[in-house]
């Protein structure tokens, strides 16, 4: 039986409800509440009060991502392990692939590197597999150490999100965008750098971003910055060949890894992975069919 001084402190019970008793306190204005006051929040709970002060300070972006997602119970595949471990494997590999570009006689570029030509087996050499070997070689440390910065600085936020394998499959997926824009619209050149398959992790964390609520204005800006560099650059130069920069890769790799992040954040549930596989496939085997397109015209 409680004893009269704890009867007497309102604190033991709830602030909307006195007769119930509680001992489960608003995470925002730390006032008492009961189970019936209770509402989830990502730490802890929160009042009635709260929630709508808390309602009333979102932004659009945040109120639409809680329509589109607060009020659908369903189980959402989220990674057990949230170390950026993909992250660290790809960019030791690159690093490791671009050392041994250091090699005197090192056939390395000349094996890995993206020409559309190899891409068309009229030319007599078909090698395919050079639309992700590009991603490996790189034209100087400086290429090969801002690309990595890039990522480590993507892969920290991103991978967390989405896992270490649908963070993988983003990568190659959006590398393979690149290369192929580049086949398509800059047909014959010569491409190294992972910048496509970077640029696609930005444009995936700018979807995912905008669905979850978050604020993606600062993405936005880098990502439109990042873009109009190499225009800018052809500009001074005088001739955009002289920049030396595949805005062509950019470009391909931001739409598939734009494309990417809205697959991923449409089938979130456990129950829609399938449906994820199957989209990813469908996104794959589309742009690989647009390598048709500069065949047609090689041809």
């Amino acid at each position: 039986m409680s004893s009269a001084d704890f009867e007497r402190n309102r604190d033991n019970f709830c602030y909307r409800h006195p007769d119930r008793q509680s001992f489960v306190l608003c995470q925002r204005c730390l006032r008492t509440i009961c189970p019936e006051c209770q509402t989830q929040a990502p730490v802890g709970v929160i009042c009635p009060e709260c929630l709508r002060d808390q309602q009333k300070a979102a932004s659009p972006a945040q109120r639409k991502a809680e329509r589109r997602w607060g009020s659908r119970p369903t189980a959402v595949a989220a990674p057990s392990d949230r170390r950026p471990l993909a992250t660290f494997w790809i960019v030791g590999i690159t690093v490791v692939a671009y050392l041994t570009q250091l090699i005197p006689g090192s056939p390395v570029q000349q094996w890995f590197a993206l020409n559309s030509a190899f891409l068309v087996p009229q030319f007599g050499s078909f090698e395919p597999w050079r639309l992700l070997t590009v991603l490996l070689v790189h034209s100087s440390v400086l290429h090969v150490g801002l690309n990595m910065l890039a990522l480590w600085m993507i892969g920290r936020v991103l991978e967390p999100l989405v896992g270490h394998v649908r963070f993988t499959v983003m990568y190659l997926i959006s590398g393979i965008g690149g290369s192929v824009a580049v086949a398509l619209l800059a047909p014959g050149t010569w491409v190294v750098g992972a910048s496509g398959a970077i640029f696609g992790l930005f444009g995936a964390l700018l979807i995912i971003g905008r669905h979850i609520g978050a604020n993606v204005t600062s993405i936005a800006i880098i990502i439109a910055i990042n873009f109009a560099f190499p225009f800018v650059i052809g500009l001074l130069s005088g001739s955009m060949a002289a920049n030396q920069i595949s805005w062509q890769a950019h470009l391909g790799g931001l739409i598939a890894g734009a494309a990417i992040g809205f697959i991923y954040a449409r089938t979130r549930a456990v129950r829609q992975r399938r449906v994820q596989i199957g989209l990813l496939v469908g996104l794959t085997v589309v742009l690989l069919a647009l390598l048709v397109i500069p065949a047609v015209f090689y041809v």
